[in-house]
This record gives structure tokens, C-alpha cells and sequence, in this order.
């Protein structure tokens, strides 16, 4: 998956889970969290995207100091980590080491299932539905209002803004297809727009 579709499910995930849990996660770490794994691809090691990182156990070892810190809490953060590879990667592309360390062997849905690549229509699709959906319950959770409020936490979203978003606008041809370029402008500006709220306000205090 695109980054839209990674951040998008990973919100519906772990704002259904913290609602069944009676948890209020933090929406930029969420965020975060759901691109962590293609950090992979920052290594330029051929042949290393989509293992390790992309590992349901590793994500699960780090965790479990969260889990016995924070306990409950942990849960959605968790979810939103493994989304990315468990549910995104997987449907779309497969070919993970979703296991390793335990097994280097690389998981796939096919060929029990046709191949979806990531510019077929039917991603393009599946992503536009997630991130219309997520937009819809962030509107009306009011979880939209969290953007434009003076949290340092909301400086996290720098991170997706530098690494996957404002990168797609200055390569040419587009990284992204023409159908998926509104969803990743509205997150890059969304996002800029937390992380100038935040500065704006440090250096109004100075």
C-alpha cells in the first residue's frame, strides 16, 4: 500500500479498538506508527524491503515492554504497526518475512489469490475507500480538531511529512496514481499544518 492507505487503515483499526477497550490513543503516534515499517526501504539494501521490519514477531517483541508498562493501552499503537504488514502489505503484494526471525521465509497470499500490485485499480480503490473512510470518522469523531491544536506530540507528523509525503510531489512522473494524489496532499497538508501550529506557538512563547 501507498502511505494513505497504510495511515488510513491504521486509524479506523486503532480507533475501533481504543473504543472497544476504552482507550484514547494518541492520533499522530497511531499515524506514525502505520509507516514505520517501510523505513526498510531507507537502507537501500536490495532484497531487504519487506523483512525484517515487516515482521509480525519483531513488532510484537518490541512491544511487549508497552504491554506490560501500559497494558490495555498499548493495544491500539500495537495494531496500528501491524496493520502495515499484517493486513496492508500482505493483500497488497505480499512477499513478507512475517515471521522472521522465526522463519526467513517470505509469506504471500498467492498464488491462493490473484496478485494485486500497488497501481492496480484495485489498490487505487481499496485506498480510496479506506482513506474516505478514516477522513468520515476522523470528521466526525472531531479527532480532525487534534491537528490544529498546540500539542508537541503532533510534531511526530513530521515525520511522515519528510519521509513519504512531501517526497511524492517532488519526483517526477508522480510516485502515486493521479487518483491518490488528493489523499496525499490533504495528509501532507493536514499534517505541515499540526507541525507549524506547534512552532508557530514556540516561537511566540520566545
Amino acid at each position: 500500500m501507498f502511505a494513505v492507505g497504510h495511515m488510513a487503515l491504521a486509524y479506523l483499526i486503532s480507533k475501533a479498538s481504543a473504543k472497544a477497550l476504552h482507550v484514547n490513543p494518541n492520533i499522530p503516534a497511531i499515524l506514525v506508527l502505520s509507516i514505520i515499517p517501510d523505513v526498510d526501504i531507507l537502507f537501500g539494501v536490495e532484497g531487504f524491503h519487506r523483512g525484517p521490519m515487516h515482521s509480525v514477531v519483531v513488532s510484537l517483541l518490541l512491544f511487549l515492554p508497552l504491554f506490560a508498562v501500559y497494558r490495555k493501552k498499548a493495544i491500539p499503537y500495537f495494531l496500528a504497526l501491524a496493520s502495515h504488514a499484517l493486513i496492508g502489505d500482505l493483500l497488497i503484494g505480499g512477499d513478507l518475512q512475517l515471521l522472521w526471525p522465526i522463519s526467513t521465509q517470505r509469506i504471500s497470499l498467492y498464488p491462493y489469490l490473484p496478485t494485486i500490485g500497488i497501481f492496480s485499480p484495485v489498490n487505487v480503490g481499496i485506498e480510496l475507500v479506506l482513506f474516505t473512510t478514516a477522513t468520515l470518522v476522523m470528521f466526525g469523531a472531531k479527532d480532525i480538531q487534534l491537528f490544529f491544536c498546540n500539542k508537541k506530540t503532533n510534531l511526530l507528523l513530521t515525520i511522515p511529512v519528510g519521509t513519504v509525503l512531501l517526497p511524492t510531489f517532488l519526483g517526477y512522473p508522480l510516485g502515486v496514481p493521479i487518483l491518490l494524489v488528493v489523499p496525499h496532499l490533504f495528509y501532507l497538508i493536514l499534517f505541515t499544518i499540526a507541525v507549524l501550529v506547534v512552532v508557530f506557538a514556540a516561537i511566540k512563547r520566545t
